[in-house]
């Protein structure tokens, strides 16, 4: 069983998703304990947006050619 479209777009919709959130929290972040935490939120978002788009670049397996019982 190979790894197939319908899998990369469950990981890559909501890797996207969170990612930007997390960048939207960085840029909106205010003062205080909220921009104490905006290189966080910043690294959070970018390795979940660069997650999920390096799953889409995962070779697919060719289908396997056999007999189908």
């Amino acid at each position: 069983m190979g790894i197939n479209r319908t899998a990369k777009g469950i990981v890559l919709v909501p890797c996207l998703l969170l990612g930007g959130a997390f960048l939207a929290a960085a840029a909106w972040g205010g003062d205080g304990a909220a921009a104490a935490n905006r290189s966080l939120a910043l690294s959070l978002g970018g390795v979940l947006i660069g997650g999920g788009l390096l799953a889409q670049l995962l070779p697919e397996q060719p289908a396997e050619k056999g007999d189908n019982r």
